[in-house]
């Protein structure tokens, strides 16, 4: 009689289920860092305006007229997951008021911003986020800054 090779049934049903385990731990904890790598591009470009800011006001001694393009202090462009915008009624003579709204998906419903003295603020957050106690940045779902 001869003897055959290959796998049982009941094999390859454990081997599936010890994939779906790992994929079911693995796949939230790839999510949120690719979350946490978005929100580099909000947190980056809102401290990138908060020098632009200072830069302007230095030559100008005023925020007015900030945030237009051919300034010191110009919106960046071509921003892939945010939004980046200055109030309007925020910019006075000494106060301005940098924002940033989430773009798409899993970051719509999301607004940072930072002001004159560094108070760096989330003010919204998406669909079960938390938002955070203290003025911070969050960089996680749960509220951490």
């Amino acid at each position: 009689m001869q003897r055959q090779s290959g796998f049982t049934l009941i094999e390859l049903m454990v081997t599936v289920a010890i994939i779906a385990i790992l994929a079911a731990v693995a796949l939230p904890s790839y999510t949120q860092f690719v979350i946490r790598g978005k929100l580099q591009e909000g947190t980056s470009n809102l401290l990138a305006m908060r020098t632009k800011m200072e830069l302007f006001f230095q030559d100008n001694r005023t925020f007015v007229g900030a945030c237009v393009a051919g300034t010191t202090a110009s919106l960046p462009a071509g921003l892939k997951y945010f939004t980046i915008t200055c109030p309007p009624a925020s910019l006075t003579a000494t106060t301005y008021l940098v924002q940033i709204d989430g773009l798409g998906g899993d970051l719509t419903g999301l607004t940072m911003t930072v002001d004159q003295a560094n108070v760096r603020r989330t003010v919204t957050v998406p669909a079960g986020w938390t938002l955070p106690s203290t003025n911070c940045w969050t960089t996680r779902k749960s509220g951490q800054c």
